[in-house]
Protein backbone atom coordinates (compact mmCIF):
# COMPACT_ATOMS: atom_id res chain seq x y z
CA UNK A 1 0.00 0.00 0.00
CA UNK A 2 0.95 3.45 -1.15
CA UNK A 3 1.41 5.52 2.22
CA UNK A 4 0.57 9.36 1.82
CA UNK A 5 2.79 12.02 2.21
CA UNK A 6 4.05 13.52 5.25
CA UNK A 7 1.95 15.64 7.35
CA UNK A 8 2.63 19.52 8.07
CA UNK A 9 6.11 20.15 9.08
CA UNK A 10 4.90 23.80 11.02
CA UNK A 11 2.73 21.16 13.39
CA UNK A 12 5.13 18.42 13.70
CA UNK A 13 6.22 19.75 16.78
CA UNK A 14 3.05 20.49 18.55
CA UNK A 15 1.13 18.31 21.01
CA UNK A 16 -2.05 19.12 22.72
CA UNK A 17 -2.83 21.83 25.01
CA UNK A 18 -1.26 21.03 28.28
CA UNK A 19 -3.87 23.13 30.26
CA UNK A 20 -6.97 21.65 28.38
CA UNK A 21 -4.84 17.95 29.16
CA UNK A 22 -4.89 18.67 33.13
CA UNK A 23 -8.58 19.18 33.18
CA UNK A 24 -9.03 15.66 31.88
CA UNK A 25 -6.24 14.30 34.23
CA UNK A 26 -8.36 16.60 36.90
CA UNK A 27 -11.79 14.63 35.83
CA UNK A 28 -10.08 11.04 35.74
CA UNK A 29 -8.72 11.17 39.63
CA UNK A 30 -11.80 13.34 40.94
CA UNK A 31 -9.60 16.14 41.17
CA UNK A 32 -10.65 20.10 42.41
CA UNK A 33 -9.73 21.09 39.13
CA UNK A 34 -7.45 24.43 39.64
CA UNK A 35 -6.02 23.97 36.50
CA UNK A 36 -7.45 25.28 33.56
CA UNK A 37 -8.41 28.71 34.46
CA UNK A 38 -12.90 29.19 34.24
CA UNK A 39 -14.64 29.43 37.33
CA UNK A 40 -17.51 27.43 38.82
CA UNK A 41 -20.01 30.11 39.35
CA UNK A 42 -22.49 31.57 37.47
CA UNK A 43 -22.29 34.66 35.48
CA UNK A 44 -24.64 37.68 36.10
CA UNK A 45 -28.17 37.26 36.30
CA UNK A 46 -28.84 39.71 33.72
CA UNK A 47 -26.83 38.35 30.89
CA UNK A 48 -28.69 34.82 31.88
CA UNK A 49 -32.23 36.36 32.00
CA UNK A 50 -31.28 38.18 28.46
CA UNK A 51 -30.00 34.15 27.42
CA UNK A 52 -33.44 32.65 28.10
CA UNK A 53 -35.23 35.50 26.17
CA UNK A 54 -33.19 35.09 23.37
CA UNK A 55 -33.56 31.11 23.13
CA UNK A 56 -36.96 31.42 22.41
CA UNK A 57 -37.11 34.93 20.23
CA UNK A 58 -33.54 34.53 18.28
CA UNK A 59 -31.45 35.50 16.52
CA UNK A 60 -30.07 31.85 15.92
CA UNK A 61 -28.78 32.30 12.06
CA UNK A 62 -25.64 34.22 10.67
CA UNK A 63 -25.01 37.31 12.40
CA UNK A 64 -22.58 40.14 10.02
CA UNK A 65 -19.77 38.40 9.69
CA UNK A 66 -17.40 40.66 11.79
CA UNK A 67 -19.79 40.95 14.65
CA UNK A 68 -23.55 41.56 14.87
CA UNK A 69 -24.58 45.44 14.98
CA UNK A 70 -25.52 45.76 18.71
CA UNK A 71 -22.84 43.74 19.98
CA UNK A 72 -20.44 45.96 18.03
CA UNK A 73 -22.22 49.17 19.09
CA UNK A 74 -22.51 48.31 22.67
CA UNK A 75 -19.00 46.63 22.82
CA UNK A 76 -17.38 50.31 21.49
CA UNK A 77 -19.54 52.11 23.87
CA UNK A 78 -18.14 49.80 26.66
CA UNK A 79 -14.18 50.35 25.47
CA UNK A 80 -14.32 53.85 24.45
CA UNK A 81 -14.91 54.49 28.14
CA UNK A 82 -11.94 52.03 29.76
CA UNK A 83 -9.75 52.90 26.87
CA UNK A 84 -10.27 56.81 27.23
CA UNK A 85 -10.81 57.02 23.01
CA UNK A 86 -13.39 56.82 21.00
CA UNK A 87 -14.20 53.44 19.53
CA UNK A 88 -15.82 53.36 16.17
CA UNK A 89 -17.48 50.19 16.21
CA UNK A 90 -18.04 50.02 12.02
CA UNK A 91 -14.63 50.48 11.48
CA UNK A 92 -12.27 49.60 14.17
CA UNK A 93 -13.81 46.56 15.55
CA UNK A 94 -14.11 42.68 14.39
CA UNK A 95 -15.93 40.57 16.66
CA UNK A 96 -13.89 36.36 16.91
CA UNK A 97 -14.26 33.09 18.47
CA UNK A 98 -13.16 34.33 21.62
CA UNK A 99 -9.65 35.88 22.36
CA UNK A 100 -7.95 32.63 21.18
CA UNK A 101 -9.02 33.68 17.55
CA UNK A 102 -8.50 37.16 18.17
CA UNK A 103 -4.75 36.36 18.61
CA UNK A 104 -4.60 34.01 15.66
CA UNK A 105 -6.69 36.44 13.55
CA UNK A 106 -3.75 39.22 14.79
CA UNK A 107 -1.18 37.72 14.26
CA UNK A 108 -1.95 36.41 10.50
CA UNK A 109 -2.69 39.78 10.01
CA UNK A 110 0.43 41.45 10.64
CA UNK A 111 2.95 38.48 9.88
CA UNK A 112 4.19 36.78 6.85
CA UNK A 113 6.07 33.93 6.95
CA UNK A 114 9.76 34.27 7.86
CA UNK A 115 8.66 36.87 9.82
CA UNK A 116 9.84 36.81 13.44
CA UNK A 117 7.44 37.86 16.46
CA UNK A 118 8.48 38.76 20.59
CA UNK A 119 6.85 36.93 23.03
CA UNK A 120 8.05 37.25 26.77
CA UNK A 121 8.18 33.86 28.72
CA UNK A 122 6.50 32.62 30.27
CA UNK A 123 3.60 33.11 27.82
CA UNK A 124 0.27 31.66 27.71
CA UNK A 125 1.02 28.25 25.85
CA UNK A 126 -0.99 29.56 22.84
CA UNK A 127 1.16 32.73 21.33
CA UNK A 128 4.21 30.29 20.61
CA UNK A 129 1.43 28.40 18.34
CA UNK A 130 0.20 31.34 16.47
CA UNK A 131 3.47 32.60 15.97
CA UNK A 132 4.60 28.77 14.05
CA UNK A 133 1.11 28.90 12.61
CA UNK A 134 1.32 31.81 10.60
CA UNK A 135 5.08 30.39 9.37
CA UNK A 136 7.02 33.32 11.76
CA UNK A 137 9.39 32.42 14.18
CA UNK A 138 8.96 33.70 17.79
CA UNK A 139 12.05 35.06 19.61
CA UNK A 140 11.32 34.76 23.09
CA UNK A 141 11.99 37.09 25.87
CA UNK A 142 12.41 36.12 29.37
CA UNK A 143 10.28 37.77 32.67
CA UNK A 144 12.61 37.47 35.03
CA UNK A 145 11.32 36.14 38.64
CA UNK A 146 10.53 36.75 40.84
CA UNK A 147 9.05 39.77 39.93
CA UNK A 148 8.51 38.89 36.38
CA UNK A 149 10.37 41.93 35.18
CA UNK A 150 12.25 42.09 31.62
CA UNK A 151 16.09 43.32 31.06
CA UNK A 152 15.88 46.11 28.57
CA UNK A 153 19.12 45.35 26.88
CA UNK A 154 17.85 41.84 26.40
CA UNK A 155 14.54 43.43 24.90
CA UNK A 156 16.36 45.44 22.67
CA UNK A 157 18.55 42.56 21.65
CA UNK A 158 15.52 40.85 20.43
CA UNK A 159 14.35 44.08 18.67
CA UNK A 160 17.37 44.60 16.74
CA UNK A 161 16.37 41.29 14.95
CA UNK A 162 13.78 43.36 13.14
CA UNK A 163 10.38 41.95 14.30
CA UNK A 164 7.33 42.50 12.49
CA UNK A 165 5.62 42.14 16.23
CA UNK A 166 5.14 41.86 19.66
CA UNK A 167 3.19 39.71 21.38
CA UNK A 168 2.00 41.13 25.38
CA UNK A 169 -0.69 39.91 27.73
CA UNK A 170 -1.28 42.32 30.25
CA UNK A 171 -2.66 41.33 33.09
CA UNK A 172 -0.03 38.35 32.39
CA UNK A 173 -0.64 34.61 32.43
CA UNK A 174 0.39 32.83 34.06
CA UNK A 175 2.66 34.86 36.51
CA UNK A 176 0.21 37.68 37.31
CA UNK A 177 2.20 40.48 36.19
CA UNK A 178 0.68 43.92 35.64
CA UNK A 179 3.44 45.80 33.65
CA UNK A 180 3.79 49.31 34.92
CA UNK A 181 3.37 52.30 32.57
CA UNK A 182 6.94 53.06 32.72
CA UNK A 183 7.52 49.32 31.42
CA UNK A 184 4.82 50.00 28.61
CA UNK A 185 6.37 53.26 27.51
CA UNK A 186 10.04 51.47 27.40
CA UNK A 187 8.18 48.81 24.71
CA UNK A 188 6.45 51.41 23.06
CA UNK A 189 9.42 53.49 22.49
CA UNK A 190 11.49 50.21 21.05
CA UNK A 191 8.18 49.72 19.04
CA UNK A 192 8.54 52.66 17.21
CA UNK A 193 12.06 53.09 16.77
CA UNK A 194 11.99 49.66 15.00
CA UNK A 195 9.08 49.64 13.33
CA UNK A 196 7.04 46.77 15.39
CA UNK A 197 3.65 45.96 15.54
CA UNK A 198 2.10 45.28 19.24
CA UNK A 199 -0.52 42.81 19.82
CA UNK A 200 -1.76 42.39 22.88
CA UNK A 201 -3.80 39.83 25.17
CA UNK A 202 -5.94 42.15 27.80
CA UNK A 203 -8.76 39.67 28.64
CA UNK A 204 -7.51 40.56 32.85
CA UNK A 205 -7.91 44.22 32.20
CA UNK A 206 -10.72 44.32 35.06
CA UNK A 207 -8.97 41.99 37.50
CA UNK A 208 -6.37 44.29 38.13
CA UNK A 209 -5.01 44.09 42.55
CA UNK A 210 -4.50 47.99 44.34
CA UNK A 211 -2.45 49.42 44.09
CA UNK A 212 -1.55 47.92 40.60
CA UNK A 213 -3.47 49.63 37.46
CA UNK A 214 -3.99 48.70 33.97
CA UNK A 215 -2.75 50.58 31.07
CA UNK A 216 -3.92 49.85 27.87
CA UNK A 217 -0.80 49.51 25.28
CA UNK A 218 -3.11 50.83 22.51
CA UNK A 219 -3.73 54.77 24.22
CA UNK A 220 0.25 55.47 24.68
CA UNK A 221 1.45 57.64 23.51
CA UNK A 222 1.65 57.48 19.36
CA UNK A 223 1.03 53.44 19.78
CA UNK A 224 -2.51 53.61 17.94
CA UNK A 225 -1.09 53.44 14.52
CA UNK A 226 0.38 50.28 15.75
CA UNK A 227 -1.32 48.65 18.23
CA UNK A 228 -3.67 45.33 17.85
CA UNK A 229 -5.75 44.95 20.75
CA UNK A 230 -7.21 41.55 21.35
CA UNK A 231 -9.34 40.96 24.36
CA UNK A 232 -12.44 38.41 25.32
CA UNK A 233 -15.70 38.77 27.70
CA UNK A 234 -15.02 35.19 29.09
CA UNK A 235 -13.15 36.30 32.11
CA UNK A 236 -14.85 39.78 32.40
CA UNK A 237 -18.30 38.40 32.78
CA UNK A 238 -17.71 34.29 33.87
CA UNK A 239 -18.64 32.87 30.46
CA UNK A 240 -15.22 31.21 29.41
CA UNK A 241 -17.80 28.64 27.35
CA UNK A 242 -19.47 31.64 25.22
CA UNK A 243 -16.30 32.18 23.01
CA UNK A 244 -16.92 35.87 22.54
CA UNK A 245 -13.85 38.00 21.69
CA UNK A 246 -12.62 41.03 20.01
CA UNK A 247 -10.02 43.45 18.15
CA UNK A 248 -10.08 46.39 18.69
CA UNK A 249 -7.81 48.54 15.81
CA UNK A 250 -7.27 51.62 13.35
CA UNK A 251 -9.42 50.95 10.41
CA UNK A 252 -6.43 49.83 7.79
CA UNK A 253 -5.51 47.10 10.23
CA UNK A 254 -9.37 45.86 10.53
CA UNK A 255 -9.99 45.67 7.50
CA UNK A 256 -7.29 43.00 7.02
CA UNK A 257 -7.99 42.00 10.33
CA UNK A 258 -12.44 41.36 9.20
CA UNK A 259 -11.32 39.19 5.85
CA UNK A 260 -8.82 36.91 7.89
CA UNK A 261 -11.59 36.60 10.57
CA UNK A 262 -14.34 35.56 7.91
CA UNK A 263 -12.00 32.50 6.58
CA UNK A 264 -11.22 31.52 9.73
CA UNK A 265 -14.59 31.14 11.41
CA UNK A 266 -16.95 33.59 9.71
CA UNK A 267 -17.95 34.75 12.83
CA UNK A 268 -18.71 34.43 16.63
CA UNK A 269 -22.30 32.64 18.20
CA UNK A 270 -25.56 35.29 17.00
CA UNK A 271 -27.34 34.79 20.10
CA UNK A 272 -24.28 34.70 22.55
CA UNK A 273 -23.67 38.30 21.10
CA UNK A 274 -27.26 39.51 21.43
CA UNK A 275 -27.37 37.98 25.48
CA UNK A 276 -24.18 39.17 26.14
CA UNK A 277 -24.90 43.04 25.70
CA UNK A 278 -26.93 43.71 29.35
CA UNK A 279 -23.09 42.77 30.51
CA UNK A 280 -21.24 45.43 28.14
CA UNK A 281 -24.38 47.82 29.37
CA UNK A 282 -23.49 47.61 33.42
CA UNK A 283 -22.22 50.32 35.30
CA UNK A 284 -18.72 50.76 37.12
CA UNK A 285 -20.38 49.04 40.18
CA UNK A 286 -20.36 46.09 38.47
CA UNK A 287 -16.55 46.30 37.90
CA UNK A 288 -16.08 47.31 41.58
CA UNK A 289 -18.02 44.63 42.45
CA UNK A 290 -15.92 42.38 39.83
CA UNK A 291 -12.46 43.24 41.40
CA UNK A 292 -13.48 42.97 45.19
CA UNK A 293 -15.03 39.57 44.96
CA UNK A 294 -11.52 38.58 43.10
CA UNK A 295 -9.31 40.57 45.37
CA UNK A 296 -11.34 38.45 48.22
CA UNK A 297 -11.08 34.88 46.26
CA UNK A 298 -6.87 35.52 45.93
CA UNK A 299 -6.84 36.81 49.83
CA UNK A 300 -8.25 33.25 50.67
CA UNK A 301 -6.24 31.38 48.61
CA UNK A 302 -2.66 32.89 49.01
CA UNK A 303 -3.61 32.95 53.07
CA UNK A 304 -4.35 29.28 52.90
CA UNK A 305 -1.15 28.52 51.10
CA UNK A 306 0.73 30.51 53.59
CA UNK A 307 -0.84 28.71 56.32
CA UNK A 308 0.38 25.53 54.54
CA UNK A 309 4.07 27.18 54.11
CA UNK A 310 3.58 26.37 50.22
CA UNK A 311 5.78 28.52 48.65
CA UNK A 312 3.94 31.08 45.54
CA UNK A 313 4.13 34.06 44.14
CA UNK A 314 2.07 37.52 45.09
CA UNK A 315 -0.10 37.95 41.73
CA UNK A 316 -0.49 41.86 40.58
CA UNK A 317 -3.39 40.82 38.44
CA UNK A 318 -5.40 38.19 36.49
CA UNK A 319 -6.18 35.14 38.88
CA UNK A 320 -3.73 32.86 38.33
CA UNK A 321 -0.64 32.09 41.58
CA UNK A 322 2.63 29.95 40.51
CA UNK A 323 3.72 27.37 43.48
CA UNK A 324 7.67 26.44 43.88
CA UNK A 325 7.35 22.88 44.11
CA UNK A 326 11.55 22.52 44.15
CA UNK A 327 10.96 21.01 47.83
CA UNK A 328 9.62 17.92 46.60
CA UNK A 329 12.70 16.89 44.51
CA UNK A 330 10.66 16.03 41.21
CA UNK A 331 12.81 16.60 37.73
CA UNK A 332 9.08 16.87 36.11
CA UNK A 333 6.69 19.03 37.00
CA UNK A 334 4.10 17.20 34.87
CA UNK A 335 4.95 14.57 36.66
CA UNK A 336 4.18 16.29 39.84
CA UNK A 337 0.84 17.52 38.42
CA UNK A 338 -0.16 14.21 38.09
CA UNK A 339 0.82 12.66 41.10
CA UNK A 340 -0.93 15.57 42.43
CA UNK A 341 -3.72 15.12 40.86
CA UNK A 342 -4.09 11.11 41.63
CA UNK A 343 -3.14 11.45 45.56
CA UNK A 344 -3.82 14.88 46.69
CA UNK A 345 -7.06 15.83 44.43
CA UNK A 346 -5.69 18.79 43.03
CA UNK A 347 -5.79 19.86 39.31
CA UNK A 348 -2.80 22.37 38.47
CA UNK A 349 -0.62 22.93 35.31
CA UNK A 350 3.10 22.60 35.23
CA UNK A 351 4.78 25.81 34.56
CA UNK A 352 7.57 24.17 31.82
CA UNK A 353 3.92 24.48 29.77
CA UNK A 354 4.55 28.28 30.23
CA UNK A 355 8.33 28.71 29.95
CA UNK A 356 10.67 28.65 26.93
CA UNK A 357 13.58 28.37 29.58
CA UNK A 358 14.35 25.29 30.85
CA UNK A 359 11.75 25.47 34.10
CA UNK A 360 10.40 22.63 35.93
CA UNK A 361 10.22 23.84 39.35
CA UNK A 362 6.89 25.71 38.99
CA UNK A 363 3.57 24.76 38.78
CA UNK A 364 0.19 27.05 38.16
CA UNK A 365 -3.44 27.28 40.10
CA UNK A 366 -6.07 29.42 39.47
CA UNK A 367 -9.05 30.68 42.27
CA UNK A 368 -11.89 31.55 40.08
CA UNK A 369 -13.70 29.75 41.66
CA UNK A 370 -16.26 29.98 44.64
CA UNK A 371 -14.76 29.61 48.38
CA UNK A 372 -16.17 26.09 48.92
CA UNK A 373 -14.50 25.10 46.10
CA UNK A 374 -10.74 26.95 46.89
CA UNK A 375 -11.72 25.99 50.53
CA UNK A 376 -11.81 22.38 49.63
CA UNK A 377 -8.76 22.73 47.61
CA UNK A 378 -6.66 24.00 50.52
CA UNK A 379 -7.62 20.77 52.63
CA UNK A 380 -6.29 18.42 50.43
CA UNK A 381 -2.88 20.60 49.77
CA UNK A 382 -2.53 19.54 53.52
CA UNK A 383 -1.28 16.25 52.09
CA UNK A 384 0.70 18.27 49.74
CA UNK A 385 4.26 16.68 51.83
CA UNK A 386 2.94 13.25 51.15
CA UNK A 387 4.53 13.75 47.26
CA UNK A 388 7.88 14.77 48.75
CA UNK A 389 11.06 11.87 47.41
Amino acid sequence: MTMPQPLSQRTASFTDSVIRRMTRVSLKYGAVNLSQGFPDFDPPQAILDRLAQVAHEGPHQYAVTWGAQNFREALARKQSHYMGRTIDPDKEIVATCGSTEAMMCAMMTVADPGDKVIVFSPFYENYGADTILSGAEPIYVPLHPPAFTFDVDELEAAFRQRPKALVLCNPSNPCGRVFTREELLVIAEMATRYDAYVITDEVYEHIVYAPHQHTYFATLPGMWNRTLSCSSLSKTYSITGWRLGYIIAPEEIIDRAKKVHDFLTVGCAAPLQEAVIPGLEFGQDYYDALLAKYTHKKELFLKGLDDLHIVHNDPEGAYYVLLDISEYGYESDLQFCKNLAREVGVGAVPGSSFFREPVNHLIRLHFAKNDDTLNEALNRLEKIQKLKK
